[in-house]
């Protein structure tokens, strides 16, 4: 499946929803926000949200520090 993550062509496994995504690109529980074709998915509807091939996502990760 080729998804386009943070504007970078990707080839990945065969994922049925954002929630097989956070698991392939282990993202933590807490810190993180993912963005389907421009819409904020939010984690509790993860499992409710199918990718397709071709998919535009964007991946956020909080950077903590000082």
């Amino acid at each position: 499946m080729r998804l386009i993550i943070n504007g970078e062509a990707r080839e990945a496994p065969d994922l049925a929803h954002v929630a097989g995504l956070a698991r392939w690109l282990e993202l933590p529980a807490f810190g993180c926000a993912v963005e389907l074709n421009g819409r904020v998915v939010r984690k509790t509807d993860y499992l409710e949200h199918s990718l397709r091939e071709g998919d535009r996502l964007e991946v956020v990760r909080l950077v903590g520090g000082g």
